[in-house]
C-alpha cells in the first residue's frame, strides 16, 4: 500500500511531527513497514522497539509494530525506554536494528522515531529513502513475530559494571518526567551515593517543567535542590534520556562544551593523540583545551546522528554537542546516553579532589551569547546562509571562514556563528568573545551579515537542538 507523510516530518536526524495533525498511526505504520524492508535488504529480520512516556507512543509502538511485522521482522519490544536504552538493546541482544518512539524533549503533543539501522545511525538520505519507499508502496512481504523482553536491569547493571568510586557523593537528579526515570532509579540503586531523585514519575503530560536540560528555566528546580541539600552535582535529563544538563555544587550551569571538556581531559589520559569531536556551536576554548590536553580536536556538524557517524568514522572515544549530546566510545558504545555521561562524571567527581565548580573554573573563560534561534522560513533558511556566505567572500576583510555547518566566521574580537536549523523553520546564531565590548561588536558583524539577506538578528533564545 502506497503512503504519503507529511513533508515536514521527515527530519534531518528522526522522524517527528504533531499527532493528529502531521503524524498518525496510519504513518507509524507505514515507518514500519517501509524500515522493515529496508532492514530485510540489508539481510536482517530482528528489529528493537522501544517507546517513551508520551500518551500517544503505545498506539504508534503497536502500529510501528504491526508495519514491522507485515514484511516478516521479528519484533523485539522492549517496552516504555529511555532512547538509550533501546539503542543499547540493539547491542545486547544481537538485533539487526532498532526503533524509538520519542518526541524527545518536544512538547506533549509531539511524537516521532528514532532509528538504527544495523549499529549505525540512521539519517538524512536514508530517511528520504524510507519515504520514497513507503511513497512507491515497494514492501517486502512476510510474517515477523512478536517478542517482549525487559532488559532494564542488564542496562543499569551494564551502566554501571566499570564504576568505581573512592568516596560517595550527594547527588541529584531531576529527569523532568521523561522515559529515563526508571533507569536513573535503578542506577541510583546500584551506586553507594546519596541521591535525590526530582520529577522521576515517567508523565506524558510533563507537569512540573519542559522536559529540555539545555533551557536554564528549566533547571530551576534542580538547582534548588542542588543548593538545599549541599550536593556535589545536579543532573538532568530531556524527554527521552539521550542529552544531559548538568549544574555543579554552586547552583551553576554547566554547557555541553564545558562538561565536554571535562570529559576529554579524562579520556585523553587513556587515548592521548586520539581525535576528540565537537559541533560547530563549541567554544573556541573547548578546542584549545582539547589539544593542550593531547587531543586532537575536530570541528563537526551539528546533530546527533552526525556527530556520531563521524565519531564512528574516526573511531573517536569521545565527541559532544552543545545540546547536551555526549558520546562515549571509551567504555561505551559510541551512542548519546544521558545517564552513562552522568555516571562517567560522577566518578570523575569521585575519584578526584576538586569539586565541580573548581574543575568548571579551571576551564577557558569566555563570554559568549547562548543559541540565537529565530524564525526563517523553511523554503528560505538555507538560502539566507549562502547569501551571507557570499556577502563575505565579497569582502575579504582577512576574517577565517568554516563552513561545514553554515557559516562559522572568525575576527579579532572571537567567532560568530549562523546556521539553518535541521529540525525547525528557523536560523540558529551564536558569537563568543574574550569580553563584552568584543561581544558586541561580534553581533553588529553578525546583524550586517543578515541584513545583507534581508534577515534581522532577534535576541529571543531556545535551546540548542
Amino acid at each position: 500500500m502506497r503512503h504519503t507523510f507529511d513533508p515536514t516530518v521527515l527530519r534531518e536526524y528522526d522522524i517527528r511531527g504533531r499527532v493528529g495533525e502531521t503524524l498518525s498511526a496510519a504513518d507509524a505504520r507505514a515507518v514500519g513497514q517501509s524500515f522493515g524492508t529496508m532492514v530485510r535488504d540489508a539481510g536482517g529480520r530482528r528489529v528493537s522497539v522501544g517507546r517513551d512516556g508520551r500518551h500517544s507512543s503505545p498506539e504508534l509502538s503497536a502500529a510501528l509494530v504491526e508495519g514491522l511485522t507485515a514484511v516478516g521482522i521479528d519484533v523485539i519490544d522492549i517496552g516504555r525506554v529511555s532512547t538509550p536504552t533501546l539503542y543499547f538493546s540493539v547491542f545486547e541482544l544481537g538485533t539487526d536494528g532498532g526503533v524509538m518512539i520519542t518526541g524527545s524533549h518536544n512538547p506533549p503533543a509531539y511524537n516521532g522515531f528514532k532509528m538504527m539501522l544495523g549499529r549505525k545511525a540512521f539519517y538524512g538520505e536514508a530517511i528520504q529513502r524510507l519515504g520514497r519507499i513507503a511513497a512507491d508502496g515497494r514492501h517486502r512481504e512476510g510474517q515477523g513475530t512478536i517478542e517482549e523482553r525487559n532488559i532494564r536491569d542488564i542496562y543499569a547493571d551494564r551502566v554501571v559494571r566499570d564504576l568505581k568510586l573512592d568516596r560517595q557523593l550527594t547527588i541529584v537528579w531531576d529527569t523532568g518526567n521523561g522515559a529515563a526515570g526508571p533507569s536513573v532509579n535503578d542506577v541510583s540503586m546500584r551506586l553507594e551515593s546519596r541521591h535525590f531523585l526530582l520529577n522521576v514519575e515517567v508523565d506524558g503530560d510533563f507537569p512540573n517543567h519542559h522536559p529540555d536540560p539545555t533551557v536554564a528555566e528549566n533547571l530551576v528546580d534542580l538547582i534548588a535542590k542542588v543548593k538545599e541539600t549541599g550536593a556535589d552535582l545536579g543532573i538532568g535529563f530531556d524527554g527521552d534520556g539521550d542529552r544531559i544538563g548538568v549544574v555543579d555544587n554552586l547552583g551553576r550551569i554547566l554547557w555541553g562544551d564545558q562538561l565536554l571538556a571535562i570529559f576529554a581531559e579524562d579520556v585523553l589520559k587513556r587515548h592521548r593523540g586520539a581525535p576528540i569531536i565537537a559541533d560547530v556551536k563549541a567554544s573556541k576554548g573547548l578546542y584549545d583545551w582539547i589539544a593542550e590536553k593531547g587531543g586532537k580536536p575536530v570541528m563537526w556538524k551539528s546533530g546527533h546522528s552526525l556527530v556520531k557517524a563521524k565519531m564512528a568514522e574516526m573511531q573517536a572515544p569521545l565527541a559532544g554537542e552543545m545540546s547536551g549530546h555526549i558520546f562515549f566510545g571509551d567504555g561505551w558504545y559510541g551512542f548519546d546516553d544521558a545517564l552513562f555521561a552522568g555516571v562517567r562524571l560522577i566518578q570523575i567527581l569521585a575519584n578526584g579532589k576538586a569539586t565541580l565548580a573548581e574543575l568548571k573554573d579551571r576551564l577557558p573563560q569566555a563570554v559568549n551569547t547562548p543559541e540565537l534561534r529565530f524564525s526563517c522560513p523553511e523554503e528560505r533558511k538555507f538560502k539566507v546562509v549562502e547569501e551571507v556566505k557570499a556577502w563575505l567572500r565579497g569582502r575579504n576583510d582577512g576574517r577565517s571562514i568554516v563552513d561545514i555547518d553554515g557559516v562559522r566566521v572568525t575576527t579579532p574580537d572571537g567567532w560568530w556563528l549562523l546556521r539553518a536549523s535541521n529540525t525547525q523553520a528557523a536560523l540558529t546564531a551564536r558569537c563568543e568573545s574574550a569580553d563584552e565590548s568584543g561581544l558586541d561588536r561580534l553581533k553588529d558583524d553578525l546583524r550586517a551579515a543578515l541584513a545583507s539577506a534581508g534577515v534581522a538578528l532577534v535576541e529571543s533564545t531556545s535551546a540548542a537542538h
